[in-house]
């Protein structure tokens, strides 16, 4: 299989237009050593965790998306990556409009070794750097050494990145982004720029779905019905059983096994329901189950008893072996066990 490289890249200066900083575009394509050109794969391909994607869309279609149409344009054109590149640059100028929007280096790359899946194809990377920062540089002669302070980018930060690749360019391409910003003006990169939505792939599905749920157990489930914290916990743990065990989603199974109760089931199906009004999405009755999805969910199904500020009870496994009550002295939870340690 082909390791990704660069093929060609193009580098240009965009500053905030906003505060009268210059755009600096350069006239000819950035010419990579062999170990350049691995450094600089390595730091801009390894800077993107997040198994979300996303897709270019515009309201008046997709071919109204500026940076769309310009991506496009480099994959039937790859020759003339500068000419297009000094447009992408000029679009991003153009939409720094925020005084707190950081000037900085703009990257517009050709790839090729990636791909979807097993199928490998090429990609264009966008990518800015913003924050410079300080290295110690050390050198010695036979006199002795000299110390010196160095202003360079750090190699284990992208502060911007946006990774297209060159797959279903019908629905919008499938595009990984990195954003590193202040809330200020997060919107400018994601929305301004590139105009971005995300794709409701498995990823987006069992995020959303585990975002529910989660959701529906700690807020919605109380409203109407006496859910002791045992039961709530209960009920997380039963969820998160299903989403790491079960390797495809089944609504109509899932609210057998896990929900159970009837009236709680139509609860939950209205609940669905408006979980998808309020956030404009769609969720589908059977999916793949993403287990990157459910890793990251995971860290946040807490299921966790807090008694005033003296205990926490961590319920891990059988709703069976606690039980509450109270007497004289308060209120109690009696729990079973075989082993201490």
């Amino acid at each position: 299989m082909a390791e990704p490289r660069i093929e060609s890249m193009a580098l240009h200066y965009v500053g905030n237009q906003a505060n009268e900083e210059p755009m600096v575009l350069s006239d000819r394509l950035f010419a990579l050593s062999e170990d350049m050109n691995s450094l600089l794969t390595d730091y801009f391909i390894g800077s993107f965790k997040s198994e979300a994607r996303f897709h270019f869309q515009d309201d008046m279609g997709l071919e109204n998306n500026r940076v769309y149409r310009l991506v496009s344009d480099i994959f039937d054109n790859p020759g003339m990556l500068l000419d297009f590149s000094r447009d992408i640059a000029t679009h991003l100028y153009e939409n720094c409009q925020h005084q707190n929007i950081k000037g900085g280096d703009f990257y517009v790359v050709q790839f090729s070794g990636l791909g979807v899946g097993s199928d490998i194809s090429r990609a264009v990377g966008l990518f800015k750097t913003e924050n410079k920062e300080l290295f110690l540089q050390v050198e010695h002669d036979e006199n002795g050494f000299d110390i010196s302070p160095v202003e360079g980018v750090n190699l284990k930060r992208l502060d911007k990145g946006c990774l297209i690749l060159e797959f279903e360019r019908e629905k919008g391409y499938m595009v990984s982004v990195v954003d590193k910003t202040n809330s200020q003006n997060a919107s400018y990169w994601v929305d301004d720029l590139l105009h971005l939505s995300r794709r409701q792939d498995a990823y987006f599905q069992t995020e959303n779905i585990m975002d529910l749920t989660r959701n529906f157990v700690a807020q919605e489930l109380p409203k109407q019905f006496e859910v002791s914290r045992a039961d709530q916990a209960d009920l997380l743990n039963r969820s998160m059983n299903y989403f790491k065990n079960t390797p495809r989603f089944d609504l109509q199974g899932f609210s057998q096994q896990i929900i159970g109760q009837p009236q709680v089931v139509e609860m939950f199906d209205d609940y669905r329901q408006r979980y998808e009004q309020e956030r404009q999405l769609e969720l589908e009755d059977q999916f793949e189950v993403n287990p990157t999805a459910v890793k990251k969910q995971n860290r946040l199904y807490k299921s966790v008893i807090k008694l005033d500020k003296n205990f926490h009870i961590y319920i891990h496994g059988s709703r069976d072996l606690i039980q509450q009550g109270q007497d004289e002295s308060g209120k109690f939870y009696k729990i079973y066990f075989n082993e201490e340690s």
